[in-house]
C-alpha cells in the first residue's frame, strides 16, 4: 500500500491545522522583499499560511498578524489579490 503523505500547516490567524491544499501561502521573497501569493511553491523566503475563508483573512489583516510574521507591510495590491482569490 502506497499512501501519499499529506503535509499539514497551521493558519496564522485561527491556529487550525489543515493540509496545504486548504490554505493560502503568503511568502516574502528573499530577493525582492515583496510579499507574494505563493500556492505553487515558486518563491523562496519567509512564509505564512492562512485559511481560505474571508473572516479569517479580515481578522488577520485587522490584527496585522501577517505583517508582524513576515516583518514587512502588506501592500493594497496584495490585499486585493487575496480577496479575489477567496471570492473565486
Amino acid at each position: 500500500m502506497n499512501k501519499e503523505k499529506k503535509f499539514l500547516r497551521q493558519c496564522i490567524n485561527c491556529k487550525s491545522i489543515k493540509t496545504k491544499d486548504e490554505l493560502i501561502r503568503l511568502t516574502k521573497d528573499y530577493k525582492t522583499k515583496e510579499i507574494k501569493i505563493n500556492n505553487n511553491m515558486e518563491y523562496q523566503g519567509r512564509s505564512v499560511y492562512i485559511c481560505k475563508n474571508i473572516e479569517c483573512l479580515e481578522t488577520a489583516l485587522k490584527k496585522r498578524k501577517i505583517e508582524n510574521s513576515l516583518k514587512c507591510k502588506l501592500s493594497e495590491n496584495i490585499k486585493e489579490k487575496l480577496y479575489t482569490v477567496l471570492k473565486n
